[in-house]
């Protein structure tokens, strides 16, 4: 098993940035890394997701451009570059882990086995 921790999360106006990281302890070797997000009355949506490598990544078209999806194995991490950040950013984000299946362009959540307990990005407009 592996367990996430993200971290990173915060009150940033619009157009500003922030950087979201997710630090794996316990079995950390997963084929895919994700972020998703929740906004408050919504459902869970999928952000970004990379493969092992890191040379695939897949992002939700809302945020194509802007965010940023990187992954450092050596430290077992994974981060979330957002910039030009917009009030319909405002949501808890989580991590995820999942095998390598899950790197495709919109990957089911079921796709992934782990997930982190969330950090809170809210942007005032």
């Amino acid at each position: 098993q592996v367990q996430l921790a993200e971290s990173g999360g915060g009150l940033v106006q619009a157009g500003g940035s922030l950087r979201l990281s997710c630090a794996a302890s316990g079995r950390t070797s997963y084929g895919a890394m994700g972020w998703f997000r929740q906004a408050p009355g919504k459902e869970r949506e999928f952000v970004a997701v990379i493969s092992w490598s890191g040379l695939s990544t897949y992002y939700a078209d809302s945020v194509k451009g802007r965010f940023t999806i990187s992954r450092d194995n050596a430290k077992n991490a994974v981060y979330l570059q957002m910039n030009s950040l917009k009030p319909e950013d405002t949501a808890v984000y989580y991590c995820a882990a999942g095998n390598a299946r899950a790197v495709r362009p919109i990957p089911r959540q079921t796709d992934f086995g782990f997930w982190g307990q969330g950090t809170q990005v809210t942007v005032s407009s």
